[in-house]
């Protein structure tokens, strides 16, 4: 085993083989650049080294200063984790010739596998089944014109290079075919320097299915069962889960052959991922290969039982596998949500900002892989992931609800995350049912929110935390100001029932309670619904409350607004509007406020920095017209217009850095 590892990497993925580094008693090396300096990982590993400025084209994409940094530190070997260095064959070459070694597969397979024209050829001389297209590079448009009339519409168009999902287009029909051609070229040339695209028949509402295999240098390759990632948003998965339901143990044994003979074919060995689409009769084809770890493999470690990484050092080590098919087994289910620095209300537009608060999650049957703490500080220059949140059950049903509820338990304040929108899929009834495609979110899903009201349960579990919230805070006022009022009168009980009329949303509920505040039981009647309520520990204070509703355990993320309060559960949030009955009476005499003038200025929805603007002034332009495009952690997005009108200034330049709001256009209307 290697002494000491150099970790090309950051964020959570660099903390995840720090923690199997510590347990097999092998040093860490951290590589950071400047903005982050006081990251976790650097704190984690034994020893952390500077390589640059923050963008990582000066930093953790150089070549030369990662290796000068593992040959200085006297490493062993480089662990490229994902993302960044992890797929580039060219460092894995400039690695093994600097006399380290990589951890991954060799140079040469990484170039072959990595290049999805020569992986589905291999594929096809290992017997997978690929799915039906043109296995060559195509340019003009008049020839894919020709080709896709041949494989039949829709098509997929799929850059050469790269993964992720950057440069790929789907094309209903030949109308689409220049735009989309050219939009495909633009961006996987941007993105990884090669604008090859290839067409194939694009599967109408596929699953995602993946196999993980694991291979050692003597020519051992094992399969250790498949992951359902159907659940993606722009090619980037949410949601996965191992294993799947569309799976059973035979197709499982043929998925898992298949994936074995490909990673033999192509010489493969160390961690690796057999990504396939599967139609709605289960026939299943090759998609690509991923020569690296996956963000998702925590999934498979929990129904396996088996250290993903610590089979990749050992591999890398030269050491043959310790399993064989046989030990193999999978047992319960698991699933991970990404926990990513977005907002999924703002069409999912990147979130910085510094985090002010964090609770880490701990708990049965629950993972945290985590990069952030409070005091950490996300920034426009990386991926926006921040951490994995990892359940596991017996069955699928308790993997979920254990998951939901670690979810709403889970706290990170001062960026916007799409915590609630990952626990809203996994309430959301088509979840629940295994009723997945790709295209769930498009599917289920509008500007974020579900199309689906939640079930009237969940909201009033939500009224039900707001008001004991606002009920305790207002009575604990009143009860410090007691021996300063004036005691008038005779002495009697006073009445421990109470009334609230709460507004959220569209939603009225009346509301009524009973219960003392030095007792920790509660009763509640809702819109004429009773519910037992009991409060183990209030912990308000800590942002999030724990309940014991109706005797079952649940956890909500609730924040004063001024006079509201905000609450979150099961990717649900509200703000609650809360009245005495007397004050709601008031309230519907109040006059209605004015609406608005409409904005005549465009502002900038996001950070990062301006690529390209699309107008000029004088220019006419229309609502929901893209007039300036921004890049931030490594996406480009479109900000378009919020009215008719004519542009009056520019305010934005290319080039330029600019912060969310900041003003970009302003239009005459």
């Amino acid at each position: 085993m290697f002494e000491k590892i150099l970790i090309a990497n950051r964020g959570e993925i660099a903390i995840r083989i720090i923690r199997t580094c510590r347990k097999l008693n092998v040093k860490t090396v951290a590589v950071y650049s400047d903005i982050d300096a006081r990251s976790l990982h650097v704190r984690e590993a034994d020893e952390a080294v500077h390589i640059g400025p923050s963008p990582s084209a000066a930093s953790y994409l150089v070549h030369e200063k990662i290796i000068g940094a593992a040959v200085a530190q006297g490493c062993h070997a480089v662990h490229p984790g994902y993302g960044f260095l992890s797929e580039n064959a060219e460092f894995a070459a400039a690695v093994v010739n600097a006399g380290l070694v990589f951890i991954g597969p060799a140079s040469g397979v990484i170039a072959a596998l990595g290049d999805k024209i020569s992986a589905k050829n291999i594929a096809m001389k290992a017997g997978v089944p690929v799915v039906l297209g043109h296995n060559l590079p195509v340019v003009d448009v008049e020839e894919i014109r020709a080709l896709a009339a041949e494989i039949g519409y829709p098509v997929l168009l799929k850059p050469a290079a790269g993964g992720g999902g950057r440069g790929m287009r789907i094309v209903a029909g030949p109308d689409e075919l220049e735009t989309a051609l050219r939009s495909a070229q633009d961006e996987t040339r941007k993105a990884f320097g090669d604008d090859r695209i290839f067409l194939e028949r694009f599967i109408t509402a596929p699953r995602h299915i993946e196999i993980q295999i694991i291979a050692d240098q003597h020519g051992k390759v094992v399969s250790l069962g498949e992951r359902e990632c159907s659940i993606q948003r722009r090619y980037q998965k949410v949601i996965e889960e191992a294993p799947s339901l569309a799976v059973d143990a035979d197709l499982r044994s043929r998925m898992g052959e298949m994936a074995c003979a490909l990673a033999r074919e192509a010489g493969y060995s160390n961690a690796g991922t057999v990504e396939f689409i599967m139609d709605d009769r289960r026939n299943f084809f090759f998609m690509e290969m991923n020569t690296r770890l996956q963000v998702e493999h925590p999934v498979t470690e929990m129904v396996t039982s088996l250290d993903l990484v610590e089979l990749q050092l050992r591999v890398a080590a030269g050491e043959p596998l310790p399993i064989s098919q046989k030990d193999v087994s999978i047992k319960g289910w698991s699933i991970e949500a990404r926990i990513c620095a977005e907002d999924s209300a703002r069409n999912f537009l990147p979130s910085t900002g510094l985090v002010t608060r964090y609770s880490n999650l701990k708990g049965r049957n629950v993972r945290l892989d985590s990069g952030i703490e409070a005091g950490s500080f996300i920034s426009v220059y990386y991926d926006s992931l921040l951490s994995k949140v990892i359940s596991w059950g017996e069955t699928r049903e308790a993997a979920r609800t254990t998951l939901i509820q670690a979810l709403n338990r889970y706290h990170i304040e001062g960026v916007t995350t799409n915590l609630g929108f990952a626990n809203s899929i996994l309430n959301h009834p088509a979840f629940i049912k295994g009723e997945l495609s790709t295209g769930f979110i498009d599917n289920h899903y509008k500007e974020g929110e579900a199309r689906i009201d939640p079930p009237m349960e969940q909201l009033e579990a939500m009224v039900i935390a707001s008001t004991l919230v606002y009920h305790s805070r207002q009575n604990l006022v009143r009860e410090s100001l007691k021996p300063m009022a004036a005691k008038v009168g005779p002495s009697h009980k006073p009445d421990n029932r109470h009334r609230y009329v709460v507004k959220g949303h569209n939603n009225i509920f009346e509301v009524e309670l009973a219960g003392e505040l030095t007792s920790s039981d509660w009763s509640f009647k809702v819109n004429g619904t009773e519910y037992r309520v009991v409060t183990p520990i209030f912990e308000f204070y800590r942002r999030r409350l724990r309940l014991k509703i109706n005797g079952q355990d649940q956890y909500f993320r609730l924040q004063y607004r001024e006079n509201f309060i905000w609450a979150a559960y099961c990717g649900n949030s509200r703000i609650f509007e809360i009245y005495t009955p007397r004050e709601w009476e008031l309230a519907q005499y109040m006059p209605k406020e004015k609406k608005g003038a409409q904005a005549n200025v465009l502002l900038s929805p996001l950070p990062g920095m301006v690529v390209n603007i699309l107008v000029n002034k004088g220019d006419r332009v229309y609502r929901g017209q893209d007039l300036v495009i921004i890049e931030s952690m490594k996406m480009e997005s479109g900000v378009s217009s919020p009215c008719d009108g004519i542009v009056e200034d520019v305010a934005a330049a290319i080039g330029k850095a600019v912060e969310t709001d900041e003003v970009l256009i302003t239009f005459k209307l």
